[in-house]
């Protein structure tokens, strides 16, 4: 085990987001500069496709190999990736920066993976409310500053000397990982042998069992379903997120304005959601925290409905961005603890790396999503179509998990 499990979690969770942050925060500012529509933008959504397909090796991710030789191998991928961009020097609009997209967003989903299996296996389940905090703040936190630090960074000199930093921030997450030492493997798929006998079972696994396990994950009860209420609860919300920053450069921001906004205001505001949002979980069953997280986000929605009415101007954005940062954190980490609870615990890896998929998908095609409505009718509607459906879709998986709670261990949540 790792002395400190939650400074290793918060390392890696950062990791993963700071590159990620680059790429959906700061590169749809130079993308705009350089003249691409919302829709195009929008389209890169498609570039986070591994997120979306993990699933389809997180029971080979999940059951071979030794978890610290995959983060290792994974991080220092990213540290060269980084490196090599450094070495290119490719403009912001060049097909070389939006392949480099796609290997960041591979090496860092599967990463995602191993992390996710060891939240599950590290924390005990009276920890969970403060790991989904920690997953949700510092993912945040490093989104934030690849978005926010890296792109005041990119306006204040070239993109060479960002994407060195980005490599050092990468490295520097590593070093935990040094440490750590392996827990126990969950048991395998289709099989009922005892987890002391599982070591000398786990060479014999092949390459087809592996293949199926998720597929025989996704077909436990309750799990479809489930993940249908995940993507109504999300969609609204990425179709508004997809939109923010492209509506704030075209609010006639800077690139430095953007780069505080979404950097030490976003950032302190995500904090803050997350550390409201861990504790809630312990204080709240997980009805309460849902309806009132989820309802206040559509909410905050609003704001930015107001913002494109002409009303409030540059003064009720910066306003928009801390109540987003705060409310819409705090139901993130309210819909991952969900996630975890419906998530069986022999398999968490591969459970939670399914429902993940789906919030990815779900960002994926709301933010396509924003961007035809953005281009077709204007801010105001896609804004607003967003803060209605988030809203509906909250209310919806509410009023499903009343009725027909889908797992066991999320009903002994749920209320």
């Amino acid at each position: 085990m790792h002395r400190h499990p939650l400074a290793l979690l918060s390392s890696l969770y950062a990791a993963q987001g700071l590159p990620f942050g680059f790429f959906t925060l700061a590169l749809p500012v130079l993308m705009r500069e350089a003249g691409w529509s919302l829709t195009a933008i929008g389209l890169l959504q498609l570039l986070a496709l591994p997120w979306l397909l993990k699933f389809l090796w997180a029971p080979w991710v999940d059951h071979r190999g030794q978890r610290r030789t995959w983060l290792l191998c994974l991080q220092g991928g990213s540290v060269a990736a980084a490196l090599l961009l450094a070495a290119l020097d490719l403009p912001p609009a060049s097909q070389g920066l939006l392949a480099a997209v796609l290997v960041f967003n591979l090496l860092a989903a599967t990463q995602d993976i191993v992390t996710d299996g060891l939240a599950v296996r590290l924390l005990a389940a009276r920890e969970r409310g403060l790991a989904n905090a920690i997953q949700v703040g510092a993912y945040r936190l490093g989104m934030i500053l690849g978005g926010g630090g890296l792109l005041w960074l990119w306006a204040r000199s070239e993109g060479r000397v960002v994407f060195l930093v980005m490599a050092a921030l990468l490295a520097l997450s590593s070093w935990p990982v040094w440490r750590l030492r392996e827990p126990a493997r969950a048991v395998p798929f289709n099989t009922d042998v005892a987890p002391q006998a599982e070591a000398a079972l786990h060479p014999a696994l092949s390459a087809r069992q592996l293949a199926l396990g998720w597929w025989h994950r996704a077909l436990a009860p309750g799990m479809l379903t489930f993940a249908a209420l995940v993507f109504c609860f999300r969609f609204g919300d990425q179709m508004v997120s997809s939109l923010i920053t492209p509506f704030v450069s075209d609010q006639g921001a800077s690139k430095e304005t953007i780069a505080l906004m979404k950097g030490a205001v976003g950032s302190g505001a995500s904090l803050a959601g997350a550390l409201l949002g861990g504790v809630l979980m312990v204080r709240v069953n997980r009805r309460t925290a849902m309806l009132g997280t989820g309802l206040g986000q559509a909410l905050t929605f609003g704001l930015y409905i107001a913002v494109a009415l002409g009303w409030g101007g540059m003064p009720l954005l910066w306003w928009a961005t801390v109540a987003e940062g705060v409310v819409g954190t705090m139901a993130t980490v309210a819909l991952f603890s969900l996630m975890m609870d419906a998530s069986d615990p022999e398999h968490g890896g591969t459970d939670f790396t399914l429902l993940a998929s789906v919030v990815v998908g779900v960002g994926a095609l709301g933010g396509i999503a924003g961007g035809v409505v953005g281009d077709t009718l204007g801010y105001v509607w896609a804004f607003g179509a967003g803060s209605v459906l988030s809203a509906l879709g909250c209310v919806a998986l509410v009023t499903w998990l009343d009725r027909r709670p889908t797992h066991a261990r999320l009903a002994q949540a749920w209320r």
